[in-house]
């Protein structure tokens, strides 16, 4: 299994840019991409996944036990010719003092090798004390070789070879000269998602186009099947056991942010997938339970706000029972409405309370949460953990909550709702700032999807 794992010395290296075109460039080639993301993250994987054509999954070490993570790759790679592993911040950059939650930690557990893309803007001599301390600091890490990324020019670039190959040794594999037409708007939580980008395809197309042209494709590739071994992992999961049920799915450009791992878990639990387009579609689709991720719905208040028929089917659907589920954007959308920058909409009213964008993070990273034994969701058996480790990123908050609302979450660490609760539960929805991930140590798919279909089966 080739594999590459791109990291870079510090965060905002534009090794994003640079995975996006690795991607659409080789899979132009004729190779079968598979993209991962290191980490909690939606927007680069949207990214990603549309660039190679195959969805992008996360691999997150806090999350996920390392039999899993190896699984996963294994699992996930079957039918493609080349994995393509995007870290997240800086190469030994990690939630404690050993690295355990580093990039170098899952390319070590993985057998991948790095590729180093360092942001060189004013650098010359200066680089070479930088790659040798990143090829000492961990010698279980193989540094197979460095992009160079904002280059200032034909004599920059010369300067950087001649240094790197006196004192390092270490193949120059790339050469990126700046240029801002390279360059994805950003927005608070990050690069702009690919389901709301005008011109995605075209712009990965321009990227590719760069990368083909300043990045050695072939040494990449040699340097991809020198990766260890994996195990085959265990096979997905088949359809369980009970009635099919019909979920249906927010995905539009304000609701986008679904993990590919928790769909295929939906699906494997026995779940019909059903989209929809909360901007567009006046009525829902015939479904027994509801699921409405994370987005921006704020950047597209007006539309959902205009959209009264949905809003209206949805808010009498969820009074009448069914089950639905609601992650950050989607809690967003439930409640009375939204202000930003001065401005309200309404939306759809079943959550009694205002949403309030702010300029900073109110909530933001890895979240502890305990169950309170009151949402609406029956643990799959007695000794599942009513300790759920999960993640948060939103710059709004809850204001004017209703008195007398049950919680299905206390929060250890995070913020959630309050600082101290998430999980906010009406009739059968569970609303949550908090994104789960379906992983061995929570199995949320299964749980809800046997709640919609013990909700169906009473309702029929």
């Amino acid at each position: 299994m080739s594999r590459l794992f791109i990291s870079a010395a510090h965060k905002s290296s534009g090794k994003t840019t640079v995975c996006i075109g690795l991607c659409a460039a080789l899979r132009t080639r004729g190779e079968v991409v598979q993209p991962f993301k290191k980490g909690p993250d939606y927007i680069d994987p949207l990214w990603l996944g549309l660039a190679a054509g195959r969805p992008c999954y996360n691999l997150d070490a806090y999350l996920m036990g390392a039999e899993e993570i190896r699984a996963q790759v294994a699992r996930t790679m079957r039918g493609a010719t080349l994995g393509l592993i995007e870290g997240n911040k800086g190469l030994y950059d990690g939630l404690d003092l050993e690295g355990s939650n580093s990039n170098a930690a899952m390319a070590a557990l993985l057998g991948t090798p790095v590729v180093l893309v360092i942001d060189a803007r004013g650098m010359t001599r200066g680089i070479a004390p930088l790659i040798l301390g990143y090829q000492a600091f961990d010698r279980n890490i193989r540094i197979a070789g460095v992009i160079l990324n904002q280059l200032g020019g034909s004599r920059h670039e010369a300067k950087l070879r001649a240094v790197i190959e006196h004192y390092t040794g270490v193949p120059v594999l790339g050469a990126i000269q700046h240029d801002e037409r390279l360059t994805i708007v950003e927005r608070h939580l990050g690069l702009v998602p690919s389901n709301e980008a005008q011109g995605a395809r075209d712009r990965i197309d321009a990227i590719a186009a760069h990368i083909a042209a300043q990045v050695d494709l072939e040494r990449l590739l040699v340097i991809a099947r020198q990766a260890a071994p994996l195990q085959a992992g265990e096979p997905a999961p088949g359809a369980a056991g009970g009635a099919p049920v019909r979920i249906g799915i927010a995905r539009d450009a304000a609701f986008g942010f679904y993990y590919p791992g928790d769909l295929d878990a939906l699906r494997a639990a026995g779940a019909e997938l059903v989209s929809f387009d909360a901007l567009h579609a006046e009525h829902l689709p015939k479904i027994d339970g509801l699921f409405i991720g994370g987005g921006f719905p704020e950047t597209h208040m007006d539309a959902l706000a205009a959209n009264a028929s949905l809003r209206g089917e949805l808010r009498d659907a969820i009074e009448a029972g069914l089950p639905a589920y609601a992650e950050c954007g989607g809690l967003m959308y439930l409640a009375r409405g939204i202000e930003w920058h001065g401005r309200r909409a309404g939306m759809v009213g079943v959550i009694p309370a205002d949403i309030v964008m702010h300029s900073r993070p109110v909530g933001r990273g890895y979240v502890h949460l305990r169950e309170t034994g009151r949402g609406p969701w029956p643990r799959p058996h007695p000794s599942h953990a009513a300790l759920i480790h999960a993640h948060e990123f939103h710059y709004s908050s809850v204001e004017n909550l209703a008195p007398g609302v049950e919680f299905a979450y206390e929060v250890e660490r995070g913020h959630g709702i309050d600082g101290r609760h998430d999980g906010i539960v009406h009739k059968n929805l569970l609303a949550s700032y908090a994104h789960l991930r379906d992983v061995a140590g929570n199995p949320w798919a299964r749980r809800f999807v046997d709640f919609v279909r013990s909700c169906h089966h009473v309702a029929g």
